[in-house]
């Protein structure tokens, strides 16, 4: 189990992105748009500059659904490598069959 507030910080920063989402697009557009003029695009980038660093989206880390485990991570199915075997042996994801032989 990861600590509550590795988990919290994370669901925090998934919050921060979604808020900031489209304002960060806006001004990412508007920053590399070559038709306007320098400082239009250096102001751009300025107030890029000063949103929140967790509002990025590469901030954001994945971690398992069940146990926020961030290493080992299926992304297809949001959960870690260790939940996953444990559930496919009981059975309980469809499809999935643990190998012998």
């Amino acid at each position: 189990m990861a600590k509550t507030s590795s988990t919290e910080k994370n669901n925090r920063r998934r919050k921060l992105a979604a808020q900031y989402a489209e304002r960060r697009q806006r001004l990412k557009a508007a920053a590399k748009d070559k038709s306007k003029t320098l400082t239009e695009r250096m102001q751009a980038s300025m107030k890029l500059a000063e949103l929140p660093r967790n509002s990025s989206k590469t901030r954001i880390r994945n971690r398992c659904e069940i146990t926020g485990r961030p290493r080992g991570y299926y992304r297809k199915l949001r959960m870690c490598r260790n939940q996953l075997r444990d559930l496919a042996s009981q059975g309980l994801i469809p499809g999935m069959v643990k190998a012998s032989w």
